[in-house]
C-alpha cells in the first residue's frame, strides 16, 4: 500500500528549512538548491510545491506569521486587556533564541519587500491586523475604566505598535538587554493603562 504523504507537513518542513537558510546566511543566500539540501530532500521536491523562489518565501512567511500568531492565541486567557496586549507585544520581540530567529527572518524579509511588491502587500495587509488588536484591547480597558477615555484607541495602537518595531533592532545587535526591553514595554503600558496595572 503507498504511504499517504501529508502535503502541508512537507511544505511547513520547506519552509523551516528556508527559515534556517535565512538565518543563517541572509535572504540573498535563499536558491531552491539552497533550501533543499537544508531541508534533505531532492531539488525536485521542493520544485513540486512551490514553483518559484518567491513563491517558497511567501508561503515560509505565512507560515512565520501563523507560527507567532499561534503563541499570541494561546496568550488570550490573560487577566486584563493590559496583560493581553503584553503577551502578544512580548512575543514579537527578540528576547530569547526563538524569537531572535524570528526577528532577523522578519527583518530580512522587510528589506526585500522595499523592492519586492507582493511582499510588501502582504506585510501591509496585516498590519491593520495587529493595530487592530492593540485599539481592540484599548477600548476594551476604556470600557472597563483602565485606560483614560480621552486616548484615541487607534492613535495609540499605532504609538505601541512603533515603539515595538523601535525595540527590534536595538535588542537584535545587543544595544537593549532582553530586561532592558521588557522594561521599555512596561515602562509604556503602565502608561497608558494607569488603572489597569496587576
Amino acid at each position: 500500500m503507498p504511504k499517504k504523504v501529508d502535503h502541508e507537513v512537507r511544505r511547513r518542513h520547506i519552509a523551516e528549512a528556508l527559515h534556517r537558510v535565512i538565518d543563517r546566511n541572509g535572504l540573498d543566500a535563499v536558491s531552491l538548491r539552497e533550501v533543499a539540501a537544508e531541508a534533505g530532500v531532492s531539488m525536485g521536491m521542493v520544485q513540486h510545491y512551490f514553483a518559484t523562489k518567491d513563491e517558497m518565501l511567501m508561503f515560509a512567511l505565512e507560515h512565520l506569521n501563523a507560527r507567532v500568531g499561534l503563541r499570541i492565541a494561546a496568550a488570550r486567557n490573560r487577566d486584563s486587556p493590559r496583560e493581553l496586549v503584553r503577551a502578544a507585544v512580548l512575543e514579537l520581540l527578540p528576547l530569547d533564541d526563538e524569537r531572535r530567529t524570528e526577528a532577523r527572518i522578519a527583518l530580512a524579509y522587510l528589506a526585500r519587500s522595499v523592492v519586492a511588491a507582493d511582499l510588501a502587500d502582504l506585510l501591509r495587509a496585516a498590519l491593520p491586523h495587529v493595530i487592530g488588536f492593540y485599539a481592540e484591547q484599548i477600548r476594551i480597558a476604556q470600557g472597563d475604566g483602565q485606560v483614560p477615555a480621552n486616548l484615541d484607541p487607534e492613535r495609540e495602537a499605532t504609538i505601541l505598535f512603533a515603539l515595538v518595531q523601535g525595540l527590534v533592532n536595538p535588542a537584535l545587535i545587543g544595544h537593549y538587554t532582553p530586561e532592558a526591553v521588557v522594561a521599555a514595554v512596561d515602562y509604556h503600558l503602565d502608561r497608558l493603562f494607569p488603572c489597569g496595572n496587576p
